[in-house]
Parts: C-alpha cells; structure tokens; sequence
C-alpha cells in the first residue's frame, strides 16, 4: 500500500522535518498531526497520505483505522538550475532543489 510524490518544489531537508513528525503513527493521528504542523509540506504529504489510504481501501480493501505509516521517505529529485547575473558579466548559479517522497502503510498486528 504505496503512494508517491515526485517533483515536490521543496528541498529534502526541509520537507524531512514533516515526515519524521509522522512516521510510525496510525494514519488517523498523523492526519490530524499534519493539520496542526505549520510548513509549507504538511499540505501536500497529508495529500499524498490520503493517496495511500484511499489505494488501501481501493486495492487492498483495508480499513483506514487498521492503517499506520510503517515508512515515509524523501529523496533527493531533480535540481532546477537558474543564472543570475553578477558584476563583471559573471553570472551564479541558483539551485531550485527538487524532493520526492514516498509513503508505505501496513496494518496494525492483532
């Protein structure tokens, strides 16, 4: 029970700090978690939690309370590069850091 989100226009360490708050925890604590964590990722990976949960229930037929966040990763994507002009007729790059981050749930052992 998987989703992914490639190309997120955050950086890795930035978005990191989102995932760790949630990782291990039933998927209806981190949702609500996420709804109270101000930065700018919390929106997006509770979007992409919600993917999961909704393949879990489609492909799997799981109930969402049975479900926990057994791993949520980020990688480092692509690197956007951008010029910008310096004096002398120089120019230096700027680097538009690119993440993406996958989600694993499994159920709860009885």
């Amino acid at each position: 029970m998987k989703a992914s989100l490639k190309s997120y226009h955050q950086s890795p360490r930035r978005t990191r700090l989102v995932t760790e708050a949630i990782k291990g925890k039933p998927v209806t604590q981190a949702l609500s978690d996420l709804d109270f964590i101000v930065k700018k990722s919390s929106a997006p990976i509770k979007k992409l939690v919600l993917s999961a949960v909704a393949n879990a229930k489609a492909n799997f037929k799981k109930e969402e309370a049975d479900l926990y966040i057994k791993n949520i990763t980020v990688d480092k994507g692509h690197v956007m590069r951008r010029f910008r002009p310096v004096s002398h007729g120089r120019a230096f790059p700027i680097r538009h850091r690119l993440s993406t981050i996958e989600v694993e749930l499994d159920t709860k052992k009885k």
